[in-house]
């Protein structure tokens, strides 16, 4: 059974997507960018700022839907530029201390409302 998963304490989709879909005991999450869910804003910083509001609206899905960041079997993170990896991945590796997921870094040459960085996950718990 297929069920979608929406919170407030994460930015709302900008287009026609679901903050994430539920399909068993997977759950898949769209990306995330640096939003501010109570402002409707990017943070204000580069990108390790960014990063970090990415990843606390991660977690804000996760939770809507009853997961944890433990649970995250997959992230797949999008940059603009790769000389972004260790700035990001400094703030991934704060979230994610313990058994962190398999992921892949994907440079990209532009994101949504011109971010500089944006992470999808995916989770699963029984």
């Amino acid at each position: 059974m297929k069920s979608i998963v929406s919170t407030t304490n994460a930015p709302a989709a900008v287009g026609p997507y679901s903050q994430a879909i539920r399909a068993g005991s997977f759950l898949f999450c769209s990306g995330q960018i640096p939003i501010d869910p109570a402002t409707g804003q990017f943070v204000p910083g580069g990108v390790g700022e960014q990063a970090e509001q990415v990843l606390k609206n991660v977690k804000a899905v996760l939770e809507a839907a009853g997961y944890r960041l433990a649970d995250v079997i997959k992230a797949t993170v999008f940059a603009t530029s790769m000389n972004d990896f260790s700035v990001v991945n400094g703030v991934y590796a704060k979230f994610f201390e313990k058994e962190p997921p398999a992921r892949s870094f994907v440079e990209v040459s532009a994101l949504p409302k011109g971010a500089l960085v944006e992470i999808e996950v995916v989770a699963w718990k029984e």
